[in-house]
């Protein structure tokens, strides 16, 4: 179990840098979905990791990050159903 939550926590983390590098290098947007779909996996990835660890601060940290993952992606699909 150790080495899984390990995996999910660096993918989470490599999830979050490329989509920071991608955006930062305008090869994404970053108010579309899929900078926020990459978002959002990378911070759930680290909060689960976070939270097995006991690393509270960390773990909240990236719930709010998920939490404003899921309204960006909300917002959107609302956008994209009023079109």
């Amino acid at each position: 179990m150790d080495l899984l939550l390990a995996a999910v926590g660096w993918i989470g983390a490599a999830l979050l840098l490329i989509g920071y590098a991608l955006v930062s290098s305008s090869r994404m947007s970053g108010d579309g979905p899929a900078y926020q779909l990459i978002n959002l996996a990378g911070s759930v990835g680290l909060m689960l990791n976070s939270a097995y660890s006991s690393a509270w601060p960390s773990a909240g940290l990236n719930l709010v990050w998920a939490a404003i993952g899921v309204v960006a992606l909300v917002k959107l699909a609302r956008v994209g159903v009023a079109k």
